[in-house]
């Protein structure tokens, strides 16, 4: 089996499918200071990304329990997952709940579905924190989420949840980022994350119930924002980026505490 790009735990540089080694500083692939990445490797952004999809799929599963009794093992039943903000045209015609845009890339429908999308996100968040810096990745995180399922749902996609838009806008970023920068770094992130591209594209096209027009949507967002927000290498972060950044944080903060208080939980 193949492996994949990752970044070093150490410099933080990308080490490349085919290297054993990172070029940059050597550390191996098999040093032990693997085992720490999922503690260390991620910044407290990300880390907060990946504790509030595992807080909301509890919350969904408890709430299963109330409303859903019939739901499956570790799979949240439809009626909380509307609830607690599944996006759609369900439930933005039918119930006005336009703000579902933005919670239903917290929201998970099994836990194969949920632990898909945070291994995803561990390394993929970790790569655009390290090209574009913590505030415009959050900012392409949830706008991006918000334009995949702003596209499904013109697409006239019923019931859906999930992290993939917006984990599909930060490889748009990153594809982005690849192609603008060029040289061996720029081609080898093009070439990496092109091949997280396809794969999603395959795996939308194999099994059925994968949203792919939030995929597409995500993705495409994400290549306009990377090149909106610019990346590390051409500007470093400035205010403006900081305060849209806590914009979206305040709208998550606040559409999520709605879900909560609107379920009843």
């Amino acid at each position: 089996m193949s492996q994949r790009a990752i970044l070093c735990p150490r410099c933080r540089k990308i080490i490349g499918s085919e290297e054993s080694h990172c070029s940059w500083c050597g550390t191996s692939r098999s040093n032990p200071f693997w085992a720490l990445i999922g503690l260390a490797g991620n910044n407290w952004v990300t880390g907060s990304i990946l504790t509030v999809n595992i807080l909301f799929f509890g919350l969904s599963l408890l709430l299963s329990t109330k409303v859903d009794p019939s739901s499956g093992f570790l799979s949240p039943g439809r009626n909380s997952l509307l609830l607690l903000g599944a996006s759609g045209t369900v439930p933005i015609d039918h119930f006005g709940r336009y703000w579902t845009l933005v919670s239903a890339n917290y929201l998970h429908g099994g836990i194969l579905h949920l632990l898909f999308n945070l291994m995803a996100l561990r390394q993929l968040a970790a790569w655009v924190v390290n090209e574009y810096g913590s505030s415009r990745m959050f900012v392409i995180y949830t706008l991006g989420g918000v334009a995949g399922y702003l596209v499904s749902y013109f697409a006239g996609v019923s019931f859906t949840v999930g992290a993939s838009a917006a984990l599909c806008s930060l490889i748009g970023a990153l594809l982005f980022y690849g192609k603008s920068r060029g040289g061996s770094h720029g081609r080898m992130v093009y070439r990496e994350i092109g091949g997280w591209a396809l794969s999603i594209s395959i795996f939308g096209l194999i099994f059925p119930g994968i949203n792919n027009w939030a995929h597409g949507g995500g993705v495409l967002a994400g290549i306009a924002l990377g090149a909106l927000l610019g990346y590390n290498e051409k500007r470093g972060q400035r205010t403006i980026d900081h305060l849209l950044a806590l914009i979206c944080v305040l709208l998550t903060i606040g559409i999520l505490v709605w879900a909560v208080f609107g379920a009843r939980i």
